[in-house]
């Protein structure tokens, strides 16, 4: 059996996609996913598999959601190492006296080359600054997310891709949670 993080994108935000982390769970139960762990309402999903493949697990889960809530949920699913190596390479974690809690990153549904960075139009979002390293962009907002032209949308729109993003503390979180299942 494999585990994957599920990271959905939009739910149980202002009061839309609303899903209920046990409904959820029950859900995802019913197709056949075990050990299924969800933290947060905003959407990280733990679940076991002997399915190998990210992709699979999320249209798996996406069909499902569809099908249970009616919610059309953009899913991107990840690995321990994914995060494990989130947790390593971020580069503003190099600076000193960081605020962490200006850190986020963006899970990505494809690997980006570093020419990417290009693509998302630094200029539009100055003093936000970004950096890109495979299926992650690394964040660092000058202010707050709620002040930002750089969301999901803008990254989405920019790149072609799924997006979602969290904040440094759920990161972090996240991976202890992967230790514990």
């Amino acid at each position: 059996m494999k585990t994957h993080l599920a990271l959905l994108r939009g739910i149980n935000v202002s009061g839309h996609n609303m899903i209920k982390m046990d409904a959820l769970k029950t859900a995802l139960e019913s197709i056949g996913f075990t050990n299924v762990v969800t933290y947060i309402q905003s959407g990280n999903v733990f679940v076991s598999t002997p399915e190998e493949s990210p992709s699979k697990v999320g249209f798996l889960i996406k069909q499902e959601i569809y099908k249970t809530f009616g919610h059309d949920v953009p899913v991107v699913v990840i690995g321990k190492k994914d995060l494990e190596t989130c947790l390593t390479t971020n580069p503003f974690l190099k600076e000193k006296e960081v605020d962490t809690k200006k850190l986020y990153v963006s899970f990505v549904s494809m690997v980006l080359k570093s020419d990417h960075i290009h693509d998302l139009k630094i200029s539009n979002i100055k003093p936000d600054e970004v950096n890109i390293d495979e299926s992650r962009i690394y964040i660092k907002y000058a202010i707050s997310p709620a002040k930002t032209r750089l969301d999901n949308n803008y990254i989405e729109k920019k790149l072609n891709v799924i997006s979602t993003i969290r904040n440094w503390n759920t990161v972090n979180k996240l991976f202890e949670l992967f230790e514990t299942i």
